[in-house]
């Protein structure tokens, strides 16, 4: 039997600071050192007796999609003998399962993708009991102020068809993403200085005072509007509660201090070589509890200019069957399947309670495009990994007819492994049957 490191008792951490104390989550990484008293602050423990470790979640999105052939296995079953995309993965055979057959029943080739993690369109998102929310902030809804930031959102805003459009709120709203290596650091382990902190109090201030009067005002007005009107500033004022909402959970960790950083700011240089370092920098915002849900979205900014390659990403992508654009896209998707693999290595090497941190994360990764060369969104690759799942298999299910399987059951079932209480996500029919 491997040696098994020795089983760390979690304790419940107080930050006090100018007569105040105020209670943190349950934090593991304190134990081991991640964490350290700052400014006029001081970090007490007391002790207390074991917990479970927190479930994580973490979604991985790609712009375009994989070559279908070099990623799904000729049949189901245990993966052993598999395209030249899977090889990478082989290390964590037992640690993820590939589902094929799995999608949202959308069309509209890249301008679908957006779906990903929602399964409905932004178009058809008012006709939706929850909107197109995603997986990610509707897991966030849960967590509340548990953690400093619900939720990190990771990827660009620039490349084929704008940025990022993988996480979208309750309201419809896109989430802007955090654009690179450099800006996540700063956001994760860098405290703002006295003055800032000051000057962000206000902010907080204002910015609810303005919030107050603009209730005010709409409450004002809307007595004097007709339905339509009404709608509109309906959907003005969920807006206003999401603020609201974000405004509250920055003022509660505004006066608790960061972790420490583990190295020297990073400089942004492109999505090529950055994305190691921005998966790195998702594990430490996972193993210091910074954050229980994040999602990374590489899009068309990942540029094939950085494999020596003259034809771009997207055009590889529409390779019309000619093995030498095929060649050439592979090279770009084998490189996303190895930092994958990378990140599932990294995972599995913390300790996290009684296992790693892989076995109390959910690691979703896939696209929301199929096929970019047929411009199709169905039949989408996805691979679960982690989180405590049994795992080894690929998994395939009937594309339409009575065997259909929504991508949105799988996704139902992981919010309630998180801890959401709901029987419904997207276009869900139900739980997603064989997750074990």
């Amino acid at each position: 039997m491997a040696h098994q490191p020795p089983r760390l008792t979690r304790r419940r951490f107080f930050l006090q600071s100018a007569g105040a104390t105020l209670a943190l989550p349950a934090l593991e990484s304190l134990t081991e050192g991640v964490f350290a008293a700052a400014g006029t602050g001081a970090l007490s423990a007391t002790p207390g007796s074991a917990a479970p470790a927190a479930t994580r979640l973490v979604a991985i999105g790609n712009l375009l999609g994989f070559y279908q052939p070099e990623f799904f296995p000729s049949a189901p079953g245990k993966i052993e003998n598999v395209p030249r995309l899977l090889k990478p993965l082989l290390p964590h055979k037992e640690d993820f399962t590939l589902y094929g057959g799995l999608d949202h029943g959308v069309k509209g080739g890249h301008f679908a993708v957006h779906s990903f993690l929602s399964g409905v369109l932004s178009m058809d998102a008012k006709g939706m009991p929850e909107g197109n929310i995603s997986l990610d902030q509707r897991a966030a809804e849960s967590v509340g102020g548990a953690t400093r930031f619900p939720s990190l959102t990771i990827g660009s805003e620039t490349g084929i068809h704008g940025g990022c459009q993988m996480c979208w709120t309750r309201s419809g709203t896109r989430i802007p993403p955090i654009p690179g290596p450099s800006e996540l650091f700063r956001k994760l382990f860098v405290n703002e200085a006295a003055s800032d902190l000051a000057s962000a109090r206000d902010r907080f201030k204002l910015k609810g005072s303005i919030l107050d009067a603009a209730h005010g005002d709409a409450k004002s007005l809307g007595r004097r509007l007709d339905s339509a009107d009404r709608e509109k500033l309906d959907e003005y004022f969920t807006s206003l509660r999401d603020v609201e909402k974000q405004l509250q959970l920055r003022n509660q960790w505004i006066e608790v201090p960061k972790p420490k950083p583990p190295f020297k700011e990073p400089r942004n240089t492109n999505m090529v070589d950055d994305l190691p370092l921005l998966y790195d920098l998702i594990a430490l915002a996972l193993q210091t509890d910074s954050t229980r849900i994040a999602t990374l979205e590489i899009g068309g900014d990942f540029e094939s200019r950085y494999f020596d390659i003259a034809k771009g990403y997207h055009s590889l992508s529409h390779h019309g069957k000619l093995q030498k654009n095929i060649d050439g896209l592979l090279v770009l998707e084998e490189y996303q399947m190895q930092q994958f693999a990378r990140f599932l290595k990294k995972l599995k090497s913390i300790s996290d309670g009684e296992g790693t941190l892989l076995d109390h994360t959910m690691v979703l990764f896939g696209s929301g495009m199929a096929n970019a060369n047929a411009h199709t969104n169905a039949n989408l690759p996805v691979i679960l990994a982690g989180g405590g799942f049994k795992h080894g298999e690929y998994k395939s299910f009937p594309t339409r007819g009575l065997g259909r399987v929504p991508l949105c059951n799988l996704y139902l079932s992981l919010l309630q492994r998180f801890g959401v209480e709901t029987d419904r996500f997207g276009v869900s029919t139900g739980t997603f049957a064989g997750l074990a």
